[in-house]
Parts: C-alpha cells; structure tokens; sequence
C-alpha cells in the first residue's frame, strides 16, 4: 500500500468534481490511509438548538474517507459509499469540526474503515462512523 494522490491532487480533484463542496473543507493532513480535514460551518449546517446538523456530519466523515480512500487508488471518481454506520455522540459547537479518518483494510474492491468527528471546543470525538466504498474496476 503506498499512496497514490497528495494533499495537493486531492484538493485539485475535489474541486474539479464536487465544486459545490470543496470549499468547505481544507485537509489538515495526509499520511498513509490516514487524513485529517476541517470543515467550517455556516448557517446552513446547522439544525433548530444551534448545533450541527447530523447530515452535515455526515458528509464530513464520507468525504473525509472518500479521500483517504482516493489517496490509496488514485483518481477513481466513479468509488462510492456502499455502507455507512454514524453514531452521534455528543452535540458540537457550531463553529467547525475536524475529522480524522483512517483505512483499515482495502482490497480490489472494497475499502473499510472508520472516522472520528470532532468539534472545535472539544477534546473527545462527537461522532464517529464505519464506512465501506466500492471501488471501481477501472
């Protein structure tokens, strides 16, 4: 296993293929089947009682393993989410969450692992997520 994308081809192809997206997410670090990106937060990720929303948690742990993922296949835009499982631990601030994202096994045609969520204002996880993608042949 060796990675296949940088920091720097990873930032470039999300913006090119989720540009809708991109900007709010900045990846913090990179080493092999690991990343760690933040995400800052305005208004509309967040939910009635001033907290973040849990679908934007969510997009934060799948992208943030979308990623890691990428960095060990190369650019396959095609790998998607086949399984998802997030529990929400405790309420977030509203200011930004980070991620910590990590493979623990990859093969030809799944890739499994998990992610923890933080918030800004503390120091254990808010969230954490199992995910699966299926990658592409080719």
């Amino acid at each position: 296993m060796k990675i296949l994308m940088s920091k720097t081809e990873l930032e470039l192809f999300m913006g090119k293929e989720f540009p809708q997206v991109s900007q709010n997410f900045k990846i913090l670090s990179l080493d092999l089947g690991q990343i760690s990106l933040k995400m800052d937060i305005s208004y509309e990720h967040l939910r009635p009682g001033n907290t973040i929303s849990g679908p934007t948690m969510f997009m934060l742990a799948d992208i943030s393993f979308y990623l890691v993922t990428l960095s060990l296949i190369g650019p396959k835009s095609l790998t998607v989410t086949t399984n998802c499982s997030i529990n929400f631990l405790r309420k977030p601030d509203n200011k930004y969450l980070t991620s910590k994202a990590r493979v623990l096994k990859i093969g030809k045609t799944l890739s499994v692992g998990d992610v923890l969520i933080f918030s800004n204002d503390k120091i254990n996880p808010v969230a954490h997520a199992n995910l699966t993608y299926s990658i592409p042949k080719n």
